[in-house]
């Protein structure tokens, strides 16, 4: 998904295999839409598209959702050929499209413990704005994606993920799966990441790295310095 009809333009978020959208307005080959499950409003190709019944895509999207869980897998379109998918899919599309998948799936909400087994699969994967994938993912791509491979929807960008949950004030006080936001000088959240045990946080900066966190921020022990100022802490499951 990209800010403009454009290949030029910024690249602000990703589809995944099984993503349903509605389409806002059209321009040339270029199509504006409105992702279903989050709410999220782009630009994409149209070759990027299938169209279906408005009614079969709340259905894909909102009902019986399944994932994939291997980070890299393939799906049998209705031609018999091989098409790759990638961790997070949503596999409910692929009846609709006549598609078929054998690989391991989840469905439901999972135990909070289950973020982490999660988010681990993503651990080393390289830095990318608008990135929803182990191929490249942003910080807050990647507690999205986290959190609804565990059946738990939550918006796109950390400034919308902010708004949710309960607000903690301290570390001490968090569980694993929780999330710590970061704020710049003029208040603004721009970062967001999974706490982990032991004063540990999970977070994409120019990889998904596993850093330190206090009271202060994120302490990256390479650079030995703090990165990233902590904001709030939010427990949402």
């Amino acid at each position: 998904m990209r800010s403009e009809g454009s290949h030029q333009s910024e690249l602000i978020s990703q589809l995944l295999y099984g993503d349903c959208f509605k389409v806002i307005s059209k321009k040339e080959e270029w199509l504006q839409i409105t992702t279903l499950l989050d709410q999220y409003t782009g630009w994409i190709d149209h070759k990027q598209s299938h169209l279906i019944t408005e009614e079969k895509a709340k259905e894909i999207s909102f009902k019986n959702n399944s994932y994939s869980t291997n980070l890299v897998d393939y799906i049998k379109t209705s031609e018999n050929m091989l098409t790759s998918l990638i961790l997070g899919s949503n596999i409910s599309g692929a009846k609709v499209l006549g598609h078929k998948f054998k690989g391991p799936i989840t469905r439901g909400k999972k135990p909070k413990s289950n973020l982490l087994k999660t988010a681990s699969l993503y651990l080393n994967s390289p830095y990318l704005w608008g990135g929803k994938t182990p191929l490249g993912i942003d910080c807050s791509g990647l507690t999205q994606m986290t959190y609804r491979i565990n059946g738990y929807n939550i918006p796109r960008d950390a400034s919308q993920q902010v708004k949710l949950g309960e607000t903690l004030s301290f570390i001490d006080e968090s569980e694993a799966g929780d999330l710590a936001f970061f704020d710049n000088e003029g208040g603004e959240i721009i970062h967001v990441g999974l706490l982990l045990e032991n004063h540990y946080i999970l977070h994409a900066h120019g990889e998904v790295r596993i850093d330190r966190i206090d009271q202060t921020g994120i302490y990256n022990a390479n650079l030995t310095k703090h990165t990233h100022r902590l904001r709030l802490i939010k427990k949402l499951i």
